[in-house]
């Protein structure tokens, strides 16, 4: 039987929940206001230093970062896991002497799966994978906000950058999993409960530097990431959503109208497991062709839909649930 949880227990992981949600929304926006309000009072040097340690620091990300075991296994990550709950699920062995590229799917819209296996240690990931370092490659301009970026380098997050992949691929030895959430600010549009849509057939670029680097993809389904959320989803060509494209294209991330379960930020208690699948063997190309990468491309869709199909039922879904990638 399943234990019950205390008062206390399920008021820890809503707090830890309502810390992450607000942090992933209003965080690195906040830094940003009380740098720029500090500048015009008597605590103006605190944010002149700021500044500058910003312009000595600036290629930092992108060299591998300041990744620390303390941030990454705070009790608030077993906390914020619990909640949901969130599990890992391993298919294959992974060798310690290569380095991946995972590509995860979809992107929801926290991606609350990708956080906590790959960017928190409350999985255990570190034991599912003997030898193997995730290194979740998030949007590339989050590190270039003063103190928030000093936050997410300690939990191991990467800008998803050609110069930082270049780096984690090349310069920093084997046993490397790069976790890139493939589908983007576009995915996170199509977020909603029961779709299992994939934004994937145009999104080539991650299969083109796993051969110059020769480093193997792994495609990562987050089953029921797409439950965690009600969305507002505004059809193609309404105004909404041209205002959502508009604001994509010029920030990077698009802006989702959504609400949860409880003070319409806590997401709804629906379990998120995330499965590895199996490595597909990428050889290394300095100059791939068109043709190699769409080789490649096409293997990994084949790989990820078959993932998907083999864990849906065990994972929640029904047998007749689809995948459908756009």
């Amino acid at each position: 039987m399943t234990k019950e949880k205390t008062q206390w227990k399920e008021l820890l992981e809503a707090l830890s929940v309502l810390q992450w949600v607000l942090t992933f929304l209003f965080l690195g926006l906040s830094c940003i206001i009380l740098l720029v309000c500090l500048m015009f009072t008597s605590l103006w040097p605190l944010s002149t230093l700021c500044f500058v340690w910003l312009v000595i620091d600036w290629q930092t990300p992108e060299r591998g970062g300041r990744r620390t075991t303390f941030v990454r296994k705070w009790k608030v990550w077993e906390h914020l896991r619990d909640f949901f709950p969130i599990k890992l699920v391993k298919t294959a062995d992974l060798s310690p002497n290569k380095n991946y590229i995972f590509g995860c799917h979809p992107h929801g819209i926290m991606s609350a799966g990708a956080f906590s296996c790959f960017s928190t240690e409350s999985c255990g990931f570190s034991e599912i994978f003997p030898g193997i370092r995730s290194c979740l490659a998030i949007l590339a301009g989050l590190f270039r906000i003063p103190l928030f970026r000093e936050y997410i380098m300690s939990a191991g997050l990467y800008p998803v950058s050609k110069a930082s992949l270049v780096h984690l691929l090349s310069k920093s030895g084997k046993g490397n999993a790069v976790v890139i959430v493939i589908g983007g600010a576009a995915e996170s549009l199509s977020s909603s409960p029961g779709m299992n849509t994939v934004v994937i057939k145009q999104r080539k670029g991650f299969v083109k530097v796993a051969l110059e680097f020769g480093a193997d993809l792994v495609p990562v389904y987050s089953f029921g990431e797409n439950e965690l959320f009600q969305q507002v989803i505004f059809s193609e060509g309404s105004l909404g959503r041209k205002l959502q494209d508009l604001f994509k294209k010029v920030m990077g991330f698009a802006p989702c109208l959504f609400v949860g379960e409880r003070f319409a930020l806590l997401p709804y208690r629906k379990p998120v497991t995330t499965v590895v699948g199996h490595p597909i063997p990428v050889p290394k190309r300095l100059m791939p062709t068109e043709e190699e990468v769409d080789h490649y491309h096409r293997l990994y869709m084949e790989a990820l839909t078959k993932l998907f199909h083999e864990h849906k039922v065990s994972c929640g879904l029904s047998e007749s649930h689809k995948l459908q990638l756009i």
